[in-house]
């Protein structure tokens, strides 16, 4: 049925390359006039378009001027409605503009790419391009090098130094990039097979965003890339009197690096435009920030960049004295013997199951029962798993655990009666079962440790009690919050030494490498120097593993690139084929 409808209204791709082809044309159309310009002229085109774009927006803008001298106007006077309301109005007038300038920009696209496309051919066929000099041309004389001022003319040669090596240019636009080029600027998915010319794409919707003044960045996964890309399509982008620079080049929070996302694009890798977002939530005024207001962005890599390492936060933290790894070594031989104790139990417990299986002479849910109470304690128990890897195996567990999770889990305590702790693998959590809390009891500790007391009841009691001063009063509710922080602070440790034990496996989850734990990237195996785990189990596995630090560290700000790139009024992606996938444009 779907092949005969593909016959019928053809394929995605095949409509997706008609409605693009019309655009394709007229870009060649107008291509082909451009040819009999002078180099000079051809530069003036470029200022042109920006005229344009200037003069559709600037209604606009000017109202957006005076919404925030107004808005200055109320901080000054302390008038907050006023405040409220302008700043509503000023995001607003935002919204309007950024549909004013898609609107204006996708008129002028063909004549945009055109203009990239016709540099292009001219760097290709020629050997220079030739224009008066400007204080641009001696600007950009000085920052690429190969650019030569003679006479008042700035010449501008086909072959300048990319990551140290020279290249001539020799690229033109084919016309299944420039249908790459239209999908990035409208915000969708280009995906292209190796060699089929992103770097040379990606040049079409940069010059196109760029003309608006409101910075485009174009993010890549490495610096070596980000910065051979800036200097590779620089001077192309930069002949029409845009600014192209590289935030990889500057270190964080420098002037330097501040102008660089003032330039018209901005190369980058991901993680560097996420932590200067981070650094930029930090500081103490204004001024101090580097980036500017986001507005467009191209992703390369875009699925490794947002869905590979979506879910790997972007960290800032810092070394901090911590007074509490005491607790996590006190309490290791405690945990150390408990989590050994069940995993004997867990050892008889998959003997007696697979003497069960082996017999053949009960029911298969007998023997269900027994591997859902491994599962439960100690799901990464080496011979367990290998037992579950054999034929027929799998299917009596999950079996078991639907049987005993029905009614709300009613019948699961019947499980979890013998184990000292049950674990959620899918919440990444360990809880104490009573047995376990009474056998730590036995091993010396006091039980009432578990049960951190009614805070609010027992400060109503002492502010209650008429025979006590203010003094008196204020002196044992300090010595009450007192108390309840350690004793919650000797849980939290507990608990986390727990998890560290049980849910944290060494050279899977991290490694212990020159006396120091390292993470290790459950997406793509990579050790992740640098960063620790969060709320003490960094502490807890160091503990385990008998390493000794000097300091831990406190997390001052975090966020995910998928959120980062939220933030993006539009966000195209670029990728690359891998393996299994269609060799394909669209």
């Amino acid at each position: 049925m779907w092949s005969w409808i593909a016959r019928l209204f053809g394929s995605k791709r095949e409509r997706d390359i008609a409605r693009l082809r019309p655009t394709v044309e007229e870009i060649n159309r107008i291509y082909a006039t451009l040819r009999d310009l002078s180099d000079q002229q051809l530069r003036e085109r470029t200022f042109a378009l920006r005229e344009k774009i200037q003069a559709a927006i600037a209604p606009i803008q000017k109202q957006r001027t005076e919404t925030e001298s107004a808005i200055q106007e109320a901080i000054r006077t302390g008038d907050i409605a006023a405040q409220v309301t302008l700043f509503e109005k000023l995001d607003q007038l935002r919204l309007e503009r950024n549909k004013l300038l898609e609107a204006t920009l996708a008129k002028l696209l063909p004549e945009a790419f055109a203009i990239v496309k016709e540099t292009a051919r001219r760097l290709t066929e020629n050997k220079q391009l030739v224009v008066p000099a400007t204080d641009w041309d001696y600007e950009m004389a000085q920052k690429y090098g190969h650019i030569r001022i003679e006479n008042g003319q700035a010449i501008w040669p086909n072959v300048w130094k990319v990551r140290g090596h020279e290249l001539e240019w020799n690229m033109i636009h084919y016309d299944v990039q420039l249908m790459g080029g239209i999908v990035l600027h409208e915000g969708k998915i280009a995906e292209m097979a190796t060699g089929e010319g992103k770097t040379l794409v990606a040049t079409l919707p940069a010059y196109l965003n760029g003309l608006t003044g409101l910075g485009m960045h174009i993010v890549t996964v490495n610096d070596y890339l980000a910065k051979r890309d800036a200097e590779w399509n620089g001077p192309l982008l930069a002949f029409h009197g845009l600014r192209v620079d590289c935030i990889d080049y500057y270190e964080p929070h420098s002037e330097e690096r501040r102008k660089a996302y003032q330039a018209d694009i901005t190369y980058g890798t991901n993680n560097e435009f996420g932590f200067d977002y981070l650094r930029d939530n930090m500081v103490t005024s204004a001024e101090q920030m580097v980036q500017r207001e986001h507005h467009y962005a191209i992703v390369d890599e875009v699925d490794s960049v947002l869905i590979d390492e979506a879910r790997t936060p972007l960290i800032i933290s810092g070394p901090v004295q911590h007074s509490d790894d005491h607790l996590y070594r006190q309490f290791k031989p405690l945990i150390d013997k408990l989590v050994n104790e069940q995993r004997r139990a867990s050892q008889e417990t998959l003997h007696k199951a697979k003497k069960l299986i082996a017999e053949g002479k009960t029911k298969p849910e007998e023997a269900g029962k027994l591997l859902l109470r491994i599962h439960r304690t100690t799901p990464k128990y080496r011979p367990f798993l290998k037992l579950l890897a054999e034929p027929g195996m799998m299917p009596i567990l999950e079996k078991a655990e639907a049987f005993y999770l029905q009614d709300n889990a009613r019948r699961m305590p019947e499980v979890d009666e013998d184990l000292l702790f049950v674990v959620d693998e899918k919440n990444h959590s360990v809880d104490f079962t009573d047995k376990g809390i009474e056998r730590i009891a036995q091993y010396g500790e006091d039980p009432a440790l578990f049960t951190l007391p009614d805070l609010a009841s027992l400060l109503s009691e002492i502010e209650g009690d008429s025979t006590l001063s203010p003094a008196q009063k204020a002196e044992k509710k300090e010595a009450l919050y007192r108390s309840y922080a350690e004793k919650a602070e000797k849980l939290h440790a507990i608990q986390q030494l727990l998890r560290a034990y049980v849910l944290y496996e060494r050279d899977v989850d991290y490694v212990v490498m020159n006396g120091q734990v390292l993470i290790v990237d459950e997406h793509t195996g990579r050790i992740l120097p640098g960063r620790r785990y969060s709320e003490g189990l960094h502490q807890a596995i160091e503990a385990k593993e008998g390493v000794t630090v000097e300091a831990a560290t406190q997390t001052w700000a975090t966020i995910t690139l998928q959120n980062y790139f939220r933030m993006y009024h539009k966000l195209a992606g670029m990728t690359g084929t891998r393996r299994n996938r269609s060799q394909r444009v669209l």
